[in-house]
């Protein structure tokens, strides 16, 4: 009697090699996968910073010594604003000056100083990104775009969580484009103008709105960071946006008996204001055609006596170089709101997304 040997039966991998190996490269890819994917992205926990306060208060002292230089500079080439010359001809006693001595960004930066965007035109300097980078509720308005995109878009890659709104006269959501398709969902589009009243009407091209009921439209109360480029229109445009939200104070800035000329206590010629501007920072281009140092002075002086200070400037010369025949009539300033509870000068506990789960610690007061 023969004897067989019995066969094993065969497992599925030898009966389907093919399938088999398929299956074990999904298997690895989705293991892949789902190891690698990162995380979801939470917000920063600041440390608190014990010299904010202390860094901001000397800032402070020192802008208030430069107040009296100003106005020794004025007395020196005017003796009053009204003869002060934007951009002095240049001839004897040739004044080493032009308008932008007067306003000398000299608040330093109580963070760290980027200049984000491209390089040449379309940059701009900002103060404390890093404490825009996990800020849950960020919100940013950006106003005049021309050409340039690449603020606003490496500013959405350089935070988590910011959201973005764009507008301008003459664009609207087909600038979408411009931004990187990962970003755009935190970008917001709209064609119209900011301006010193609202007109909205069936006539009216480009739509114009106050900051004041854009906020109230898009149902915010805070903007974090807001860039301006009104080109020529800022003047008028921020007065109506310090009236709507500050008022003057009921002390004048000087004696009743002293000369319009001459500053009050605070050091301006102009009264101090009660309340707060609704953003953290400013950056503003602007665009001294045809103005009036007496006139510059005045809006400048609003502005700090709102709480406003700047930091840097950066003179348009790419503008000069295509216009020289006048002055250097163009400059870019970037300002810190020292009022308020915004990010910039105070240590804050963001909110958790919804989901997460721990304690926060709240900053020291």
């Amino acid at each position: 009697m023969s004897l067989r040997m019995a066969k094993s039966p065969l497992s599925l991998g030898q009966r389907h090699p093919r399938y088999t190996i398929a299956f074990l490269a999904l298997f690895l890819c989705a293991y892949w996968y789902f190891s690698t994917a990162p995380l979801p992205p939470r917000p920063v926990l600041y440390k608190h910073n014990d010299e904010l306060k202390t860094r901001l208060d000397r800032e402070e002292r020192k802008y208030r010594h430069m107040l009296s230089q100003r106005q020794e500079l004025i007395t020196k080439y005017g003796p009053t604003p009204a003869q002060v010359t934007m951009f002095p001809p240049d001839q004897e006693p040739w004044p080493p000056y032009t308008v932008w001595d007067f306003f000398p960004p000299i608040f330093n930066c109580p963070h760290e100083l980027d200049r984000v965007g491209a390089l040449g035109d379309g940059g701009k300097w900002m103060c404390g990104v890093s404490r825009l980078e996990g800020k849950p509720d960020c919100v940013i308005y950006s106003f005049g775009m021309d050409s340039s995109y690449s603020f606003e878009a490496t500013l959405l890659q350089s935070t988590q969580f910011c959201q973005v709104w764009i507008y301008d006269s003459t664009k609207g959501e087909d600038a979408k484009s411009q931004i990187p398709r990962s970003l755009r969902h935190r970008a917001h589009f709209g064609k119209l103008a900011l301006g010193a009243s609202d007109k909205r009407g069936p006539g009216d091209n480009p739509k114009t709105w106050t900051l004041k009921s854009l906020m109230a439209e898009n149902g915010h109360s805070h903007i974090d960071f807001i860039r301006i480029d009104n080109e020529g229109w800022e003047w008028e445009t921020f007065r109506s946006i310090i009236r709507d939200f500050t008022v003057e104070r009921s002390a004048p800035p000087q004696a009743a008996n002293a000369d319009a000329d001459t500053p009050g206590a605070s050091g301006w010629h102009v009264r101090e204001r009660e309340g707060v501007l609704p953003f953290g920072q400013l950056q503003i281009e602007l665009h001294v055609w045809n103005q009036r140092f007496q006139d510059v002075l005045e809006w400048w002086e609003m502005l700090e006596a709102s709480g406003l200070r700047p930091f840097h400037n950066e003179i348009n010369l790419v503008y000069a170089n295509y216009n020289r025949h006048s002055g250097v009539e163009l400059a870019e300033y970037s300002f810190l709101n020292i009022r308020g509870d915004n990010a910039f000068i105070k240590d804050y506990t963001p909110d958790r997304p919804e989901g997460e789960r721990g304690p926060q610690v709240a900053p020291d007061v």
